[in-house]
């Protein structure tokens, strides 16, 4: 039997496999101010028939304001960034789409379960308008069976945690896999919370990417 002494995992030792990506990036002020401004505007106009939401209560809009020209240039930063996160995975493609785009207003104590975005491959949301106590977004482990036995933990890592918590702020455009679960908590900051939430997909996939690679 071997000496303990004798075993050591180095960092190199350790073999990484199957991550799970989560793209963050932060529009400048200059860009997201304005941005912001136009969408919360036109999002008021789309609900000025509608009863004012109270605390606890969230909103969805139809799933499809990518068409409307008051959020063209959002629609510009989001093609923008699956491009390059496509990219990055070395994902050949000929074209993709947003096959959803919609609105959520969270009043104070409004939260939203978990989920994921089945048909599609990425997912994403842009943050209009953040505030302390609403600036989280939570990104749960996809493995199930991860949770059949598991031991306390003596400190939390990277590595024995269930999920991450990824802090927000307006102006900041996530893209994830549609397949990966998440969550918000509940509101706590005494202020509306909007952002826009989007998939995309590879346009015409049954005719090109679906056949069988084996």
């Amino acid at each position: 039997m071997a000496n303990k002494r004798d075993l050591s995992f180095e960092a190199a030792d350790v073999l990484r496999m199957f991550p799970t990506f989560v793209w963050k990036a932060d529009l400048t002020p200059v860009v997201h101010q304005s941005l912001n401004e136009n969408i919360i505007r036109a999002l008021d106009q789309l609900r000025r028939d509608e009863p004012e939401l109270a605390p606890g209560r969230a909103w969805q809009s139809e799933r499809a304001l990518h068409k409307l020209d008051e959020f063209h240039e959002l629609v510009s930063c989001i093609n923008e960034a699956t491009e390059r996160v496509l990219e990055y995975l070395k994902v050949s493609y000929r074209a993709f789409e947003i096959t959803a785009f919609w609105a959520n207003i969270c009043m104070p104590g409004a939260e939203h379960k978990m989920h994921c975005h089945p048909n599609n491959f990425l997912s994403g949301v842009y943050y209009v308008a953040t505030h302390k106590g609403a600036e989280t977004i939570n990104f749960h482990d996809p493995r199930s069976q991860t949770g059949i036995i598991r031991p306390p933990a003596t400190e939390l890592t990277a590595e024995n945690a269930d999920q991450v918590v990824v802090t927000v702020k307006n102006g900041t455009l996530l893209v994830f896999p549609a397949w990966l679960p998440h969550s918000v908590d509940a509101n706590e900051s005494g202020k509306r919370r909007i952002s826009i939430s989007f998939n995309t997909m590879f346009s015409a996939y049954a005719e090109e990417l679906s056949k069988p690679l084996w």
